[in-house]
C-alpha cells in the first residue's frame, strides 16, 4: 500500500504536467455534450428530453475519454527504462500497475462530477432514487476500473508510447457506436445488431435506467458481466506482458 501510495502521487503529479490529458479527461467531455444537446441535440426523437437522454451516455463517454493518457503513461515506464531503475529498488512492482489504475479512476470521477454539474446546469434532472443513485455510482466505478485494466495491458503490449495513445482509441471510440448518442433501434442494419450487441449499450443502458428511476435487472446483469469480464481479462493480460518486459 505504502508503495501504490507513492506511485499514484507520482502519477498525480505527471497528469498536472500534463495539460492534454486534462483536457482529454475533463474538459473535451463537456464540449461534447455542449455540442451535442444544443447544436444537434434537437435533430434526435428520443421521447425524453435529450439533456436526460444524453448525459448517461456523456458520463460514459467521459470514462473512455482519459483512457490514452493512461495508455502512453503506462508504456513511457516500460520503454524509457523507469521499470528498471525500480527494479533494483525495494518496490513493490504490482504497485506501479495499481498506481495507474487507481490514479485514472480517480481522475475519470472528477471528470465524471464536473460532467454531470454542467448536465445539471443546463437541465438534467434525473429521477433516481438514493438506492439507484448507490446503483449508478457503484456501476461508473466498475466500468472504470474494467477499462482502466484493459488500458493498462494494451499500453504494456504496445511498442511505444505514440502507438500506445492510438491503441485505445477502439476504446474511446466503441461508446459513439452504442446507445450513448441514440437508440440502437434507430441505426441501420449491421451497425445497430453491433450496437446492441457489443458491451457498452447494456452499460449506458443500466446506467441510464438507474439515473431515470427505472432500472432493469437484465441489462444489469449483463452490464456487470461485461464489466468483471473486461477487469479479469485487462488484470491477467497486465500481469503477464509487465512479467515478460520488466
Amino acid at each position: 500500500m505504502s508503495d501504490s501510495t507513492t506511485m499514484l502521487g507520482r502519477n498525480f503529479k505527471h497528469t498536472i504536467r500534463n495539460p492534454t490529458a486534462v483536457f482529454n479527461a475533463i474538459l473535451f467531455p463537456i464540449i461534447l455534450l455542449l455540442m451535442f444537446v444544443y447544436v444537434i441535440g434537437g435533430a434526435f426523437d428520443v421521447g425524453v428530453k435529450y439533456i436526460d437522454y444524453a448525459t448517461p451516455g456523456m458520463i460514459i463517454l467521459t470514462i473512455c475519454y482519459g483512457l490514452s493518457a493512461t495508455a502512453m503513461a503506462v508504456n513511457s515506464d516500460m520503454t524509457k527504462g523507469i521499470i528498471n531503475r525500480f527494479k533494483v529498488m525495494d518496490i513493490s512492482r504490482s504497485a506501479v500497475l495499481s498506481a495507474h489504475v487507481v490514479a485514472t479512476m480517480l481522475r475519470t470521477l472528477v471528470a465524471i462530477t464536473a460532467v454531470i454539474g454542467v448536465a445539471l446546469a443546463m437541465g438534467f434532472r434525473p429521477a433516481a432514487s438514493f438506492v439507484e443513485w448507490l446503483g449508478a455510482i457503484g456501476l461508473v466505478v466498475l466500468v472504470s476500473f474494467a477499462t482502466s485494466w484493459i488500458t493498462v495491458a494494451l499500453g504494456l503490449a504496445a511498442k511505444t508510447p505514440e502507438s500506445a495513445g492510438m491503441v485505445s482509441v477502439p476504446l474511446i471510440m466503441l461508446p459513439f457506436l452504442s446507445s450513448a448518442i441514440v437508440p440502437a433501434d434507430t441505426m441501420a442494419v449491421g451497425v445497430r445488431q453491433f450496437a446492441e450487441y457489443q458491451p457498452f449499450t447494456p452499460i449506458i443502458e443500466t446506467l441510464r435506467g438507474l439515473l431515470t428511476g427505472d432500472p432493469s435487472a437484465g441489462s444489469a446483469i449483463t452490464a456487470v458481466a461485461w464489466c468483471v469480464g473486461i477487469a479479469l481479462v485487462g488484470y491477467l493480460w497486465s500481469l503477464a506482458t509487465f512479467k515478460k518486459r520488466a
